[in-house]
């Protein structure tokens, strides 16, 4: 038997319809992307759980003081007072803080007391805000 030279027309159209579909996956890849952008990578700047609680006192302290951050809603009878803890109201003002700032130059330092992180510490009605 002699060998059968492949059939050229053929091998044109399916390196046209691969081009095609590799085209479309892009396309769907790109719209994909298109429409999650606008949620974007969010993170938040909470408490580390390793630091003693006098470094957070005083860290959270200055957050709420000279730091400027809108302490409010860790008051008594406010969304994010429970858990009344050190570390949770620390968390709160330093995400408030790091949110309100990190646009103008802030980071979430606080003297090593604090950590970014990507998953929303929010609970119950207390709400961890983000800003782009």
């Amino acid at each position: 038997m002699a060998n059968q030279m492949p059939n050229i027309p053929s091998l044109a159209k399916m390196a046209r319809a691969l081009h095609t579909r590799t085209l479309l996956v892009l396309c769907l890849v790109s719209l994909t992307l298109h429409m999650t952008a606008g949620v974007g990578f969010r993170e938040w700047c909470i408490a580390d759980e390793q630091t003693p609680e006098e470094e957070l006192l005083r860290a959270l302290d200055w957050a709420c003081g000279k730091g400027g951050a809108d302490c409010t809603k860790i008051q008594k009878d406010q969304p994010c007072y429970y858990p009344n803890s050190i570390k949770d109201h620390a968390s709160y003002a330093f995400n408030n803080y790091y949110q309100k700032f990190k646009n103008k130059g802030a980071t979430c330092y606080f003297n090593s007391a604090a950590i970014i992180t990507d998953l929303d510490p929010s609970h119950n009605s207390c709400k961890f805000e983000t800003a782009p």
